[in-house]
């Protein structure tokens, strides 16, 4: 269990979490019927091990799991009293977590327990609970969603526990123990719990009051609206309680605070995209955090040692050390179209690419430039023609018009330069998505708040000082060595020694700095449609109280 998570359930902000779970050990201990207690752990009845074996005829791994042990109960048996409570305590917690409660039934499975007068009774309530447990077990850990089967973009690799690992975990071990170790592993997920609570806690007394009418607030202001968003911004504690009735320096300061806790420029206006960020309600903000706590199931990932995170509705790459943000920079990530986002997923940096060439990909070629060189051949003059074996072709020698985009033979290069759509340095993770780091000539895109421009690929505001980061504990004279490499104009892969994992992801809501959530704006629709998906499965989120 993470150390976090330890500690947290020792606050009185995390009794909701532990207390159901304590009290069902403690109290909730369900005792089968006399009829049921007669079934013996060592030599299960006919009638239980039939009814189970039916139970369990559409699960062929867990049928031979039973059949392998001779049909000897997991739950129901007279010495699994300890392991049925913990269970049953645990899918109290489905609410917490953000996972759907009716897909764990408990109320039906305690209703069973309690109606049981059978031994084929006992077999098919001990078919039901190992169900039970291994969804559990499964959505837990690693998610209740397969992501690419929601947005095609999201492939990143889930790994899902061997069902037959856990059944031998929960056989062998201590069941409480058993159940702790499903917890996602991160400080992350308890501190999104946490924020979970207390936004609930929100919802369910009067929100953050009434929304700001209108467009644009700015300092000097007065007036109704102005003391809607001064109440607001109170309320959300981005401001301490005032009875000002002018947009002074106080609350300029507060708008700051907030526009930099929501990746919006920190001018300290109150323009339309702060104003609906602010209006933004304790209920939407759940759903991004149930969204985000369903993301953290997915990453099953070691946080130690260093990594490259790249958060891309914050438009930002970091390194992170032993998680610490050691470094960081703004990033242009691909366009909103579908053909062009960014996909999610996790790989290893192996090494940059100094004054690299471009091989331009094969959809930009067919789909933009085949066009322009058919209109005029010597269209795209920084651009050579090469052949399947990287040999340059004149533009000359190819009849641009006898081809279609299927059939186009050719590749496409920009060699090094300062005009190259790389820029001077790349950073590589090989990959089927042919998705990399990299430099860029078009510097101006930094500029704006807002991001999605790339065909796809992540580019860097800093890439130069990005190498020296990353490269400066194998080579402590990096930023020599880098320069001279640049002034020789030749392109040149330099290895990493040691590979750096890096995790391109997508969260709208992550914990920041002294334990506030920062919220993102949803740049590709994905976590609208991961909400829809959650909430079609049975998730809720808690209600507003009127």
């Amino acid at each position: 269990m993470p150390a976090a998570v330890s500690s947290f359930a020792h606050r009185a902000s995390f009794r909701r979490l532990a207390a159901p779970f304590l009290l069902a050990l403690l109290l909730g201990q369900v005792a089968l019927s006399p009829a049921a207690a007669r079934e013996s752990d060592s030599q299960p009845s006919l009638p239980f091990s039939q009814s189970l074996a039916a139970a369990l005829s559409q699960d062929e791994l867990v049928a031979a799991w039973y059949q392998a042990r001779d049909y000897r109960p997991l739950w129901t048996g007279a010495s699994d009293t300890a392991r049925r409570s913990a269970l049953l305590a645990a899918l109290e917690l489905a609410p917490d977590h953000g996972l759907p409660v009716a897909r764990y039934d408990l109320a039906g499975l305690r209703r069973a327990l309690g109606a049981v007068r059978t031994e084929g009774d006992v077999g098919r309530i001990e078919a039901r609970l190992t169900r039970a447990y291994l969804d559990w077990a499964g959505d837990l850990s690693s998610g209740l969603l397969t992501p690419s089967e929601i947005d095609s973009t999201i492939v990143r690799e889930i790994s899902r526990k061997d069902p037959l690992l856990l059944l031998r975990a929960m056989e062998q071990g201590d069941p409480e123990q058993v159940l702790r170790d499903l917890l996602p592993r991160s400080d992350i997920y308890a501190q999104l719990m946490r924020a979970k609570f207390e936004l609930e806690e929100i919802a369910a007394t009067q929100g953050w009051g009434p929304a700001v009418p209108g467009d644009t607030l700015k300092p000097g202001d007065q007036g109704e609206r102005f003391l809607a968003l001064r109440n607001r911004l109170i309320a959300m504690g981005y401001l301490a309680p005032t009875a000002t009735a002018v947009y002074d320096r106080a609350v300029q300061s507060a708008v700051m605070s907030f526009q930099r806790a929501h990746g919006l420029p920190a001018d300290g206006v109150a323009g339309g995209d702060t104003i609906a960020e602010i209006n933004k309600s304790p209920q939407d903000r759940i759903r991004s955090v149930l969204v985000a706590m369903e993301r953290e199931r997915w990453m099953d990932i070691d946080r130690s040692g260093r990594m490259i995170w790249v958060n891309l509705p914050d438009f930002t790459t970091e390194i992170v050390d032993d998680g610490r943000v050691t470094f960081r920079t703004r990033t242009v990530i691909g366009r909103e179209d579908m053909e062009r986002r960014t996909p999610e997923f996790s790989d290893m940096m192996n090494h940059m690419v100094v004054n690299p060439s471009w091989g331009v990909p094969r959809s930009i070629i067919v789909g933009e430039y085949l066009p322009l060189l058919q209109r005029n051949p010597n269209a795209l003059s920084h651009m050579q023609v090469v052949d399947r074996n990287g040999r340059v072709l004149s533009r000359g020698s190819v009849n641009f018009s006898a081809y279609t985009a299927r059939s186009f033979p050719f590749g496409m290069r920009q060699p090094p330069g300062d005009s190259n759509a790389l820029g001077k340095v790349k950073f590589m993770f090989p990959n089927k998505y042919n998705i990399y780091l990299h430099d860029t000539p078009s510097k101006n895109l930094f500029a704006h708040d807002k991001r999605a421009y790339s065909h796809g690929c992540i580019r860097l505001a800093d890439p130069f000082d990005f190498a020296h980061a990353l490269f400066r504990t194998q080579a402590p004279e990096i930023e020599r060595e880098f320069n001279s490499t640049l002034k020789g104009g030749k392109e040149t892969p330099v290895k990493l020694e040691v590979k750096v994992p890096i995790h391109i992801v997508y969260f709208t809501a992550y914990p920041e700095g002294k334990g506030r959530i920062g919220y993102r704006r949803d740049v590709y629709g994905r976590d609208a449609r991961l909400w829809s998906a959650l909430e079609a499965a049975g998730v809720v989120a808690a209600p507003v109280s009127h």
